[in-house]
């Protein structure tokens, strides 16, 4: 407890009693009584050989319970284990390397290192910190190539995540690291640690392919990804027709199904080879494990082909269709709860291209703006 307020009375004989009171502050000052404490007690850690000088091993962790005057900054120490003064121990607690090590000199070593406060007195922690010096990587990164479609509205992408690398390497201790090339920045970044990849607002139709590579600190390997982005036009709005999937997710569809359904989709209902098959926006059936699949068929000419005409397609190919994947449903209209006729039912579409949902796989990444059905009877 570090302070208490008391609020004393005091109250004499007269009659009738008279009484004043006062408030008393009482301020605790902190002792340094508290030795400063390493989380976990003893490390260890390992680093390759033939590493740079300078290569950060380890970050110390230490707290302490006293107040901060008496606490933090902390000096560091190594007291042990570094008479050749092969690590150094900078202010923040990182233990670095300050010599290039090699496998066959030494596989092993163990510091003491001291803690010290900055109280009155001060109080030091020691902990001990053995460190294992292994192989230089003999292995090479191996990385899948990605493949990332965008979907968006007209000059209204917000930029975010739209998909993330899978990379793995054999050697155990490996510390992969992704980098893009600096000419691409303005449109796209990567993050060095998880290899998720960031595209920034107002991307233009079109096909990017980025120059990425990912590295193990001794090799480097390129990797293949490219991004596709699709602006939609609003009178493909218009003309949307739903395909309505059972039992499975969006990932597994955008991983396991889009690539062949899209080929069979693009047999059952493209009228002439120079058509083109719009796939707008994927999202999960609140509430269930139904997926629904918004779609539009863009004519040669320009103009788009009306939902009751791709319907009618749909119908005569449906068994062709859950050769790839079981439908629940081909929706135009959704007037379920409306009492009305199919012909008096009116509906809209709304997309809103700053909620984007995107569904990532190791191979395949789909980002696409969330859309809205809003239906109401004219009867």
């Amino acid at each position: 407890i570090s302070g208490y307020s008391l609020v004393v009375q005091a109250r004499d004989s007269g009659t009738p009693p008279l009484s004043s009171s006062v408030t008393v502050n009482v301020d605790i000052s902190d002792v340094n009584d508290n030795s400063p404490v390493f989380t976990p007690a003893n490390y260890t850690a390992v680093i390759q050989e033939n590493k740079p000088v300078g290569t950060s091993i380890l970050q110390l962790v230490v707290t302490d319970k006293d107040s901060f005057h008496n606490g933090p900054p902390f000096t560091f120490t190594i007291l042990t284990g570094n008479e050749e003064e092969e690590f150094t121990l900078d202010p923040h607690g990182v233990l670095r390397s300050a010599v290039i090590f090699k496998h066959m000199v030494s596989t092993e070593y163990v510091l003491c290192v001291q803690a010290k406060d900055s109280g009155r007195p001060q109080q030091v922690s020691h902990t001990y910190v053995q460190v294992r010096v292994i192989e230089e990587s003999i292995h090479k990164p191996t990385a899948i190539p990605l493949e990332i479609f965008i979907v968006t509205m007209e000059d209204d992408f917000p930029g975010g995540v739209i998909g993330k690398i899978h990379a793995t390497d054999q050697d155990v201790y490996d510390v992969l690291t992704y980098t893009l090339k600096s000419e691409q920045k303005s449109l796209f970044k990567v993050n060095s640690h998880d290899g998720k990849i960031i595209a920034l607002g107002g991307l233009d139709n079109g096909k990017y392919v980025l120059n990425v590579s990912v590295s193990d600190g001794r090799f480097q390997v390129p990797i293949d990804v490219v991004v596709h982005v699709e602006q939609l036009l609003q009178e493909m709005l218009q003309n949307t027709v739903t395909i309505r999937f059972e039992n499975v997710s969006p990932e597994d569809f955008v991983g396991l199904h889009m690539h062949g359904f899209r080929r069979t989709l693009r047999n059952a209902v493209l009228s002439q080879k120079q058509d083109s098959l719009h796939i707008i926006s994927i999202q999960p059936v609140a509430g269930s494990s139904q997926l629904d699949m918004l779609f539009a068929v863009q004519m040669h000419s320009g103009g788009f082909y009306k939902p009751a005409y791709l319907i009618q397609k749909l119908t005569n190919a449906r068994r062709h269709l859950e050769n790839v994947i079981r439908i629940s449903a081909i929706v135009e209209k959704n007037c379920s709860g409306l009492d009305c006729q199919e012909q008096h039912c009116e509906q809209s579409l709304s997309i809103d291209s700053h909620s984007l949902m995107t569904y990532s796989t190791a191979r395949i990444s789909f980002v696409c703006p969330r859309f809205y059905r809003n239906a109401r009877c004219m009867c």
